[in-house]
């Protein structure tokens, strides 16, 4: 009898180390696969990808409403004044919370028409390595990868077009008006927010989302792929 159970634990080890090296051999197939395409395809392949979510995403925040008829990355209160919206409102004050959050936005949605050479230079400087990694990555492997590339400059960027944003929509009168009449409440805690910062932070986080959004209906749809190197360079990608 122990022999027996000797006999079938062996067997289901070898099954397994068996299934196992299947797939690392799968993997390798497709990692080679992938080395012995043309580079430059593959490179070109995932900055044409990222391009067109440059193009057809990020431009469009740029515009009026950009970010604030966009409910994906629209800019709300930050946490720490979601009590001050709900007060404005209590006190009939909502309008005015209502227009502080629209020039947060406008701020945004002037701050993002910076970003499109930081990008432009971050994606030419693409590498085969990279280029196999995203394409060998998550759905958002090629976001990330630019995320990573590009965040520290775009803050540097859009910080200073933010705050002179919000003197020209003239964010920083409607948010002085709100946090002096806030402040004037009885017993409640006096704030005073960097809206800068937040509004820097919020307008750099809906970029990634609506470049990940592109990213991933190239990944996942077929009829996204719009030209021959796309349609290349993903099917290899269909085969992971």
């Amino acid at each position: 009898m122990k022999k027996i159970l000797i006999l079938s634990l062996i067997f289901s080890l070898s099954s397994h180390a068996q299934v196992k090296e299947t797939l690392a051999q799968k993997l390798a197939k497709l990692s080679t696969k992938i080395t012995g395409t043309s580079g430059v395809d593959i490179a070109s392949g995932l900055k044409e990808a990222l391009n067109k979510g440059i193009t057809e995403q990020v431009s469009k925040l740029t515009a009026e409403d950009g970010f604030y008829k966009n409910e994906a990355v629209k800019i709300l209160m930050p946490e720490e004044l979601q009590k001050v919206d709900a007060t404005l409102r209590k006190v009939g004050l909502g309008s005015l919370a209502d227009e502080g959050i629209k020039v947060m936005n406008r701020a945004a949605e002037d701050a993002v028409k910076e970003a499109t050479p930081i990008f432009v230079s971050a994606v030419k400087n693409m590498s085969f390595t990279d280029a196999k990694n995203i394409l060998l990555g998550n759905e958002s492997a090629a976001t990330t990868y630019l995320q990573k590339g590009t965040n520290t400059a775009l803050y540097a960027k859009f910080n200073p077009v933010i705050k002179s944003s919000f003197e020209k929509v003239g964010a920083d009168v409607v948010w002085k008006n709100i946090i002096n009449k806030y402040n004037t409440i009885p017993l409640v805690r006096k704030v005073n927010p960097d809206l800068t910062d937040y509004t820097t932070n919020q307008a750099l986080a809906g970029v990634f989302k609506m470049i990940a959004v592109e990213e991933k209906d190239i990944r996942t749809n077929i009829n996204a792929r719009t030209t021959p190197l796309l349609q290349k360079v993903f099917a290899m990608q269909d085969k992971k």
